[in-house]
């Protein structure tokens, strides 16, 4: 039977992982204003490609028997049930900031061994910052609640409802932030896919937000690649690991 790495190992790879992308982070840059247009209407980089190509080598160089689904990558015929060491990376979160020369950008990385989570990252590059599966956070009180930059009347009511509220076009931004306290609140009621959300979720979980999956409270499950998951996730002050 394949011996499972160790919290310590995990969190050692996922490093390794930061400084990779600071090792080419010049490349990264420079690629940043070539850009297509997916069939859905949003925007891809040559630097989502790169990001993606840089990552997928270092994790399948360090667990080679790994199955490892990018945003880029991903398609149909993608095995979706987590076997044995399964990787979903984005590589690069909130392309139309990138693109568009903003720092509010981010990578999404968490490594699964079956159902059972091993550990995450959240990764901001350009703003210095990360939170990877094992951090200690010192939290923070704010009444500013987060949304999806995918507009609709949800989004809108909730706009209306709420004293202090921002729409930053960046999933790790946003559940980074909901996090550690400095977004009360993060919803996203039109949905997006697990390589935008489920490293989040698991960090979430680790620092006792309050979090709900599809109107649901959420425990853990892995949410699989493809599909697409609302999710609305409050900061809970009074229980952050401290």
């Amino acid at each position: 039977m394949q011996q499972i790495i160790s919290t310590d190992e995990v969190r050692f790879l996922m490093q390794g992982l930061i400084d990779l992308i600071y090792k080419n982070i010049g490349d990264i840059q420079r690629g940043r204003f070539n850009v297509e247009i997916k069939p859905d209407g949003s925007p891809v980089t040559q630097s989502d490609f790169l990001v993606e190509s840089l990552v997928k080598k270092y994790i399948e160089e360090k667990l080679p028997s790994i199955t490892f689904v990018g945003e880029e990558n991903f398609s149909e015929l993608t095995t979706t049930t987590p076997e044995g060491y399964y990787a979903i990376l984005d590589p690069i979160d909130g392309t139309e900031n990138f693109c568009s020369g903003l720092k509010e950008w981010g990578i999404s990385f968490t490594l699964w061994y079956g159902h059972d989570h091993l550990g995450s990252l959240l990764f901001l590059p350009e703003l210095g910052e990360h939170l990877m599966t094992g951090d200690k956070l010192t939290p923070i009180r704010s009444r500013i609640r987060g949304f999806s930059s995918s507009m609709c009347d949800e989004i809108l009511e909730g706009m209306r409802s709420t004293q202090e509220s921002r729409l930053m076009g960046c999933a790790v931004y946003n559940l980074y932030n909901v996090i550690r306290g400095s977004f009360a609140r993060f919803t996203n009621p039109q949905g997006a896919y697990s390589w935008d959300l489920l490293p989040g979720l698991m960090l979430a979980r680790e620092h006792n937000c309050d979090i709900e999956v599809e109107g649901k409270p959420y425990h853990g499950e892995f949410l699989e690649p493809g599909k697409k998951y609302r999710v609305d996730i409050r900061h809970r002050y009074d229980l952050h690991t401290r």
